[in-house]
C-alpha cells in the first residue's frame, strides 16, 4: 500500500482485539491504562484486560527507594491505587469479561488503607473474578513496629470481609499478630489457595496452627516461630519453610494426602540439632526436595535404611542440595540414594575454594560407583555444581553431570 508522505502506518492498531488485550495484559495497570489516550478503541480494548496487576510500586516517585517514602508519601501512593483501580473498572461492564487475575499491592503505614480493600471488594461484587491477590507490604522491622502493624492489618482486614472473602493469594510480611489473629484470617478466606508469610509471627516461640480446605501452596520464611502444624490441609501440595528455631520440632504434619514438593533452607549452628527427615517429614511421601544450608554445618542428620525413612522417600524422584558447606564428606547423602529408588535426578551446589575444588568433582564418580549397586535407577541422573568463595584467591564455577544412560 502506497502511504502518504510524512504519515506512517499504524500496524499495532490494526491487529484484532484479541491479540491488543494479550499485548496489554503483560503490562501492569498504569502503563496500560496510558493506551486509552490513543483513542476510543483502545479504551475499550483497557476494559477487556484479563490481568489487572496494580502495585503501590509502580507510583513511587522516580529515583526513590521504598524504604525512603514518608508517611505522607505513602498516603498519596495508597490513593493512587485506589484510583487507578476504579478508573480501571469503570470502563467494565459488569459481567462482560472475566478477570483472570486482580493484584493489588499496597503499603502498609500510618493510614489503613480500607479503601482499597473496599475497591477490590466492589470490584469482586460487580466482575467475575477468577483470582485475586493481596500483597501487604511493610518495611519497619522493630518489635513495636511490628506489633503496630498487626494490628492495623486487622483493622483492615475487619473492615474489608468480602474482599478477602475472595482472595485467592495472600502475601504478608513484617507482622506480629494476635493469637488467633491467622485463624481468624483463614476462616474468612475461604478461596485462598496461595499463602506466604515473611517475617510473622504471633510473638516469639509462637505456635502456628493451620487448617484450611484449600489452600495448596504455603511459604514460611524468617517467621519466629516454635512450630508450624500443617494440622488439615487436604489440598496443600507445595511447602517452602525457611529458617526455624531450634527449641522443638519445628514442624508438624497433619492431614496433608497431597504434599509432594518440599524446600526446607535454615542456618544451622554449632549447638543447632540434627533434623531426621523421617521424623521431620514424616506422614507425606513427596517427590521433590529441596535442602539449603546456609551455614557451615549441615543440618540434616543421616540416616540408616528404616521403613519410616522408605515411606517418605517412595515416592522422591527429585532432589536439590543446595549451598552444601565445603569440608563435608557428601557421601552422606548416599542414605537419600537408598532410600528413594525412584530418584530420578539428584542435583547439588557445593561451596568450595580453589584448592579443593576439584576434589569434589571425584565425588560424581563414587556417586556413579555406587548407583550401580542400586536396583530400579537406571535413569538416574547426578549433577554437582560447585562455586568458589569469592575471598578465595579466584573464583569460578564449574559443573559436572553423570547419566547412568550415558
Amino acid at each position: 500500500m502506497t502511504m502518504q508522505k510524512g504519515k506512517r502506518a499504524d500496524r499495532l492498531s490494526a491487529l484484532p482485539d484479541d491479540i491488543l488485550v494479550n499485548i496489554l495484559d503483560r503490562l501492569n495497570l498504569r502503563e496500560a491504562a496510558r493506551t486509552s489516550v490513543l483513542s476510543r478503541r483502545w479504551t475499550q480494548i483497557c476494559a477487556k484486560l484479563s490481568r489487572l496487576i496494580i502495585s503501590a510500586q509502580h507510583f513511587l516517585p522516580e529515583g526513590v527507594l521504598c524504604t525512603d517514602i514518608s508517611d505522607n508519601e505513602l498516603v498519596r501512593i495508597n490513593a493512587a491505587v485506589v484510583q487507578a483501580m476504579e478508573s480501571i473498572l469503570t470502563r467494565r461492564n459488569p459481567g462482560e469479561h472475566t478477570i483472570r487475575l486482580l493484584s493489588t499491592t499496597f503499603y502498609l503505614g500510618d493510614d489503613v488503607p480500607i479503601s482499597i480493600g473496599r475497591a477490590v471488594g466492589c470490584a469482586m461484587a460487580a466482575h467475575l473474578v477468577e483470582n485475586a491477590k493481596f500483597s501487604v507490604m511493610r518495611y519497619d522491622m522493630d518489635e513495636d513496629d511490628l506489633v503496630t502493624a498487626g494490628r492495623k492489618f486487622m483493622l483492615f482486614f475487619d473492615a474489608c470481609p468480602s474482599a478477602f472473602g475472595g482472595l485467592t493469594t495472600l502475601d504478608l510480611e513484617n507482622l506480629r499478630f494476635g493469637e488467633s489473629d491467622i485463624s481468624n484470617v483463614l476462616i474468612t478466606c475461604k478461596r485462598l489457595k496461595h499463602l506466604r508469610l515473611y517475617h510473622c509471627d504471633s510473638g516469639d516461640c509462637s505456635t502456628l496452627p493451620l487448617e484450611h480446605a484449600h489452600l495448596s501452596e504455603l511459604s514460611i520464611a524468617h517467621c519466629r516461630l516454635a512450630q508450624v502444624q500443617l494440622n488439615w490441609l487436604p489440598q496443600l501440595t507445595k511447602m517452602v519453610f525457611e529458617g526455624w528455631l531450634q527449641f522443638q520440632d519445628p514442624l508438624f504434619i497433619g492431614h496433608v494426602p497431597l504434599l509432594e514438593a518440599v524446600s526446607l533452607t535454615n542456618l544451622a549452628l554449632s549447638y543447632s540439632r540434627m533434623v531426621e527427615l523421617s521424623e521431620f517429614l514424616s506422614g507425606t511421601s513427596i517427590r521433590d526436595l529441596k535442602l539449603e544450608f546456609n551455614s557451615e554445618k549441615i543440618w540434616v542428620q543421616p540416616e540408616c535404611p528404616t521403613q519410616s525413612l522408605a515411606s517418605v522417600f517412595c515416592q522422591l524422584r527429585f532432589v536439590n542440595l543446595a549451598s552444601l558447606p565445603e569440608g563435608y564428606d557428601l557421601t552422606w547423602t548416599m542414605f537419600i540414594l537408598e532410600a528413594a529408588p525412584l530418584l530420578k535426578e539428584l542435583y547439588m551446589t557445593v561451596r568450595a575454594y580453589l584448592k579443593i575444588s576439584f576434589s569434589h568433582m571425584g565425588l560424581v564418580l563414587h556417586f556413579a560407583r555406587f548407583s550401580h549397586q542400586i536396583q530400579n535407577m537406571s535413569d538416574l541422573q547426578i549433577t554437582l555444581f560447585f562455586y568458589l568463595c569469592p575471598n578465595s584467591w579466584h573464583a569460578g564455577m564449574g559443573s559436572c553431570v553423570f547419566n547412568r544412560n550415558g
